[in-house]
């Protein structure tokens, strides 16, 4: 038989992830435009579509390179042309000299502007584009920065609002659902940065 399209492989993992809403519910997708939230957003609007769920997209634009806001609104076409309903880019400050980093900074102002975007919105969840690859990767770099076995739980499928419904599912599957879509993710240069521990693991 011949292999499951990738794209029904997303939705059904982004079905499963949302089984228990209501019908009317409103799930919003944290969407960079790469491969992997571009195709849970492609996912995301067909579940939702058939399961009387709606559903909406918050792009961060981060300001961290030139060109971010123009990414940013790449991004938030993509989610628009896909039916995702509200659709906002949200700008956030991040902090450059904190001790945990750039990285973890972004993450902070990231996550906050999902949340409080969230909460105005009404939106019952929040979803999370990461994948087996993200998984592995956080894996090991807790193993590096030492801490130990607490490291192996890796990033939970679902924490408060936010839910993983691709943790299972490899970056090479995302980037096909692409593909068979025919959307064009972005590629962010961050993610060939050796300044950045999480490149170079």
């Amino acid at each position: 038989m011949p292999p499951e399209p990738s794209s029904v492989v997303c939705r059904g993992a982004v079905r499963a992830a949302l089984a228990d809403l209501t019908a009317g519910d409103l799930v919003l997708v944290a969407c960079s435009g790469g491969p992997d939230s571009l195709a849970l957003a492609a996912a995301t609007a067909w579940v939702t579509a058939r399961a009387g769920l709606r559903a909406g997209a918050i792009v961060v634009d981060h300001g961290l390179q030139a060109g971010s806001a123009a990414a940013g609104e790449r991004a938030a076409y993509a989610c628009r042309e896909l039916g995702l309903d509200p659709v906002e880019v949200v700008a956030v400050t991040v902090a450059r000299h904190g001790t945990d980093g750039p990285e973890a900074a972004a993450r902070h102002a990231r996550y906050a502007a999902f949340s409080t975007a969230a909460d105005r919105l009404g939106a019952a969840v929040i979803l999370l584009g990461h994948t087996r690859d993200d998984q592995a990767e956080q894996v090991l770099l807790g193993l590096v920065r030492g801490s130990g076995v607490r490291s192996l739980a890796g990033m939970p499928r679902a924490r408060g609002p936010f839910r993983r419904p691709l943790l299972d599912v490899p970056r090479e599957t995302t980037i096909r659902s692409c593909a068979e879509i025919g959307l064009t993710p972005w590629s962010d240069p961050h993610n060939d940065d050796p300044a950045y521990l999480r490149v170079r693991v």
